[in-house]
């Protein structure tokens, strides 16, 4: 069943994308659902970043440090999710961590992309609904990349979805294979 609702969730991701403001309807109820999970995922990473940035208000990080640590605990918060899952033997679960990784990076990809507006996040686009610095217009200024944002936030996106899609596959692997009915058998 989990596979079955992952891999209708990546066909359904393409379509309904949280950051494409798309003149599409939605008249289903999978889509209807499947808008609502993706707003619930992504508030959920979007705190996470906030509380990556909030780690380093609390701590003396140097600002660089600070503006990074939004995206490293949006990515580490499903991978160690995952992780601790994968360590108590349950796979599927890290999985799932896995493949929501891979939406924050695809989110994340995103967001690289637009660094090329400015140095200011306008409100109604932040997550926080107040004009905000952009992540990534300071990290890539810092880092004299800017001119390269669309390529890095393009192998960001690549990954993203080869993150997804592999997890996917992992997952039908998984349920599929010959050792969990080897083990159901020994019992």
């Amino acid at each position: 069943m989990v596979l079955i609702l992952f891999t209708l969730f990546l066909l359904l991701y393409i379509e309904y994308k949280p950051y494409i403001n798309s003149s599409n309807h939605i008249e289903s109820i999978i889509g209807y659902l499947f808008v609502i999970y993706q707003f619930i995922i992504n508030q959920t990473l979007g705190i996470v970043h906030e509380g990556g940035h909030g780690v380093c208000y609390l701590l003396p990080c140097p600002q660089f440090i600070t503006v990074l640590n939004g995206t490293v605990f949006q990515w580490l918060f499903p991978l160690g999710i995952g992780y601790y899952y994968k360590r108590k033997g349950n796979q599927i679960v890290f999985y799932i961590g896995l493949f929501i990784l891979g939406i924050s990076m695809d989110y994340t990809a995103w967001y690289m992309s637009t660094a090329h507006e400015g140095l200011y996040l306008p409100a109604h686009k932040s997550f926080l609904g107040v004009d905000a610095l952009h992540d990534f217009n300071y990290i890539f200024n810092t880092l004299g990349v800017m001119a390269y944002e669309s390529l890095i936030s393009g192998i960001t996106r690549v990954f993203a979805y080869l993150l997804m899609i592999g997890s996917v596959i992992a997952m039908f692997f998984e349920a599929f294979s010959n050792k969990r009915q080897d083990a159901g058998l020994r019992f």
